[in-house]
C-alpha cells in the first residue's frame, strides 16, 4: 500500500516541527483525505476519522482557547489518538501546553503552517492525492510533445526508443523510457513518471545507456507529464485495414481512465518522430475544437449535394 512519511510532509509542504523529539520519518500517511476536528472538541466523536491528519484552523483553534482546563484534558486526549498520523496548525497558530503534553503521550507530531487553512487544505489533499493515487507500471516510453503527454507503446524493439530519441533532437522532452509509472490521480487525470533508477536514461539496441539530460540538455527532460495521448507501435499488416480518415476516436484503458490512442504501422521509410508529432499536434487541435477528418466529411457531402442541386434547377 501507498504511503509517504510525515518527514516527506514537512519537507514538501515546508512546516514546522514542533515535536522533534519524535521520529517522523517512521510515521506514515496511507490516505488522501484530512480532517478538520470541530466537532470531536465539542465532544462529539461519531464517525471521527483518526487516522486521517487533523488539521487546526482559527475556528477550531478559537474553540479550544475558551475550553477549561479540566475540559481541555477530558477532550484532548480523545481527539489526538495513536492513530492519527499528525496534526497540523495553520496561520501560525501555536498550541497550549496541555495539548503538546497530550500529543507526546500519544506520539502524535505537531506541525505548523503559516498559510490560511482553506489554501494549505487544498495544497495538501493536492500532493496527497499525487503521492498515494493508485499506480501501475507499463512498458514504453513518455515524452511530452508540444505540450501534450504521448506515451509511445509496442513489443520490445519495435523503436520506441528511438522515436523517442528523434523527438528528443527536434526539442521535444523525455520523461521515462522502458519503464513507465502511471498514477491515477483523478477520474480524467493520469500522470506518467520515470522510476528514480533509469530517470533521464535511454537504452539503444547497439549503443547502450545514455544520459539524455547531460547529452541534451536540462531542457530535453521532464520528471512528469499529464498522459494525453498513447501511440501502439506495431509490425505493418497488409492484410489489415488501419484507420485512414479519423473519424472515430480508438481508446484505451488505464486504472479506469481512457485514452485516446492511435495504432501506427511500422515500415521502413515511415519517419516514427514526424508521425507522433503530428499525432500530438491533431489531438491538441482537436481539443480545440477542430477535426480535418470531420472537415473533409463536410466538403465530400457538400460536394456530392451540389450536382444534384444543379439537376433540379
Amino acid at each position: 500500500m501507498a504511503s509517504v512519511s510525515i518527514e516527506q510532509l514537512i519537507e514538501k509542504l515546508k512546516l514546522i516541527n514542533l515535536t522533534p523529539q519524535i521520529d517522523v520519518a517512521s510515521v506514515k500517511i496511507h490516505q488522501p483525505d484530512i480532517n478538520r476536528p470541530a466537532l470531536q472538541l465539542a465532544g462529539y466523536f461519531e464517525h471521527f476519522e483518526e487516522t486521517r491528519p487533523q488539521i487546526i484552523g482559527f475556528v477550531e483553534y478559537s474553540y479550544m482557547k475558551n475550553l477549561s482546563d479540566e475540559k481541555k484534558k477530558e477532550v484532548y486526549p480523545r481527539v489526538i489518538s495513536e492513530k492519527t498520523p499528525c496534526i497540523i496548525f495553520c496561520r501560525n497558530l501555536q498550541p497550549d501546553e496541555i495539548f503538546m503534553k497530550a500529543a507526546l503521550e500519544h506520539n502524535v507530531p505537531i506541525l505548523v503552517t503559516g498559510k490560511p487553512t482553506s489554501a494549505f487544505m487544498a495544497e495538501i489533499i493536492r500532493w496527497l492525492n499525487v503521492k498515494l493515487a493508485p499506480c501501475i507500471s507499463v512498458h514504453g516510453v513518455l515524452v511530452d510533445v508540444y505540450g501534450e503527454g504521448v506515451l509511445i507503446t509496442g513489443e520490445s524493439g519495435i523503436g520506441k526508443s528511438e522515436a523517442a530519441l528523434e523527438l528528443i533532437k527536434r526539442g521535444h522532452r523525455l520523461v521515462s523510457d522502458d519503464v513507465v509509472e502511471i498514477r491515477k490521480v483523478s477520474d480524467d487525470t493520469l500522470i506518467g513518471s520515470a522510476p528514480d533508477i533509469t530517470r533521464h536514461f535511454i537504452e539503444l539496441r547497439g549503443i547502450g545507456i545514455i544520459d539524455v539530460k547531460t547529452l541534451y540538455g536540462v531542457q530535453s527532460v521532464m520528471d512528469t507529464t499529464n498522459i494525453n495521448l498513447v501511440i501502439r507501435l506495431e509490425d505493418w499488416d497488409k492484410e489489415k485495414k488501419y484507420d485512414r480518415l479519423g473519424l472515430e476516436e480508438n481508446f484505451t484503458e488505464y486504472l479506469g481512465n481512457k485514452v485516446v490512442c492511435h495504432n501506427i504501422p511500422i515500415r521502413p521509410g515511415r519517419n516514427l518522430a514526424i508521425i507522433c508529432e503530428s499525432a500530438a499536434v491533431n489531438y491538441r487541435q482537436k481539443k480545440m475544437g477542430y477535426n480535418a477528418a470531420q472537415e473533409l466529411y463536410q466538403r465530400v457531402q457538400n460536394s456530392l449535394a451540389k450536382p444534384r442541386d444543379d439537376e433540379e434547377e
